[in-house]
């Protein structure tokens, strides 16, 4: 039977069509700062050259100093519409942020099990906001459900200590590889920690972060601390390092890539409101300091983006 000439048509449009870029299913609150959150997610996302599909899991009423309140939403409508674009797109990668619920939890575990191949990111964000009875249930569903579903957890050193090691008790703190250990108890396989604080060398203050497995530390970066507050980093982190996986990057690679992107754009935070500073992912879209144009003077025709973004060696330029 021959196809028809519609069909044979769309069929030699499709093959003339680029290839879409991967891509990456987000799990994850609404945040009305834009810092974090789905709006963090999206923008991160494309920034790695990746495309989101995100999906509400809560809402978060927050500003860019504090979070005031949240609202999870359904857990079957998060799963629905998490099923409605999974029937019509093909998935590289996920990443999880705030789930809103346990029973969200459980919904988007159901989830995540119908896709077994695709690596999943993994946040744990600080969760100040929940009431202690919403807390350790979102807690101990988080570690029963999704660790086993998770290549890589990313999160703050204090938080996921609290989380993995809760009754660690030594004068020191845990080591990253610790922490993988007690994570792969659960089923992840590595551990991405973040914040980890270094001794303060004169002025001069370094915090570390990791990437390691239950054997041991993989790679990680030092870099120098800012003496401002931010939000956002942590989801910026672990979106970043679920685009370039769903890109096909090696692990270890991509952490180094992800790390550089996350101090870069912390570099060239904005302050848009009254409180803490947002990343701006798309610091490598602005002209690198010294070509930026003098107030007043009209701008070259030849000038366009660079083609590489700014080394992370670049002077600290928030503004």
């Amino acid at each position: 039977m021959k196809p028809s000439p519609a069909t044979a048509q769309d069929a030699e449009l499709a093959a003339a069509e680029p290839p879409a870029p991967p891509c990456v299913l987000c799990f994850n609150g609404s945040d009305p700062s834009g810092a974090g959150g789905l709006a963090g997610d999206v923008a991160t996302v494309a920034a790695m050259g990746a495309h989101a599909l995100p999906v509400v899991t809560a809402i978060v009423m927050r500003d860019t100093a504090e979070v005031f309140d949240q609202h999870a939403l359904d857990a079957d409508l998060v799963a629905q519409q998490a099923r409605s674009i999974l029937e019509d797109v093909t998935i590289a990668g996920w990443k999880v942020g705030f789930l809103g619920s346990a029973e969200t939890v459980g919904a988007v575990a159901e989830v995540l099990s119908d896709y077994p191949d695709v690596p999943l990111v993994s946040y744990l964000p600080p969760l100040p906001w929940l009431e202690e009875d919403e807390l350790q249930p979102y807690l101990d569903a988080f570690r029963e459900l999704i660790l086993p579903a998770t290549e890589v957890l990313v999160g703050n050193h204090k938080t996921l200590t609290d989380f993995l090691l809760p009754e660690w008790d030594s004068e020191r703190p845990p080591s990253a590889r610790e922490l993988a250990v007690a994570a792969g108890e659960h089923g992840t396989r590595y551990v991405l920690v973040s914040g980890v604080m270094l001794p303060a060398k004169g002025a001069e203050q370094y915090i570390d972060n990791v990437l390691a497995s239950p054997q041991g530390a993989l790679t990680g970066e030092k870099f120098e601390r800012f003496d401002i507050g931010f939000i956002g980093a942590g989801d910026t982190l672990a979106a970043a390092l679920a685009a370039l996986l769903a890109a096909g990057s090696e692990l270890q690679a991509a952490v180094g890539e992800t790390l550089a992107f996350l101090d870069q754009s912390l570099d060239a935070g904005f302050r848009p409101g009254m409180g803490n500073v947002v990343p701006d992912r798309f610091f490598w879209a602005l002209p690198p300091p010294d070509e930026e144009a003098e107030p007043g003077s009209a701008p070259d025709e030849d000038d366009a983006p660079p083609d590489e973004p700014p080394t992370s060696g670049s002077p600290r330029r928030v503004h």
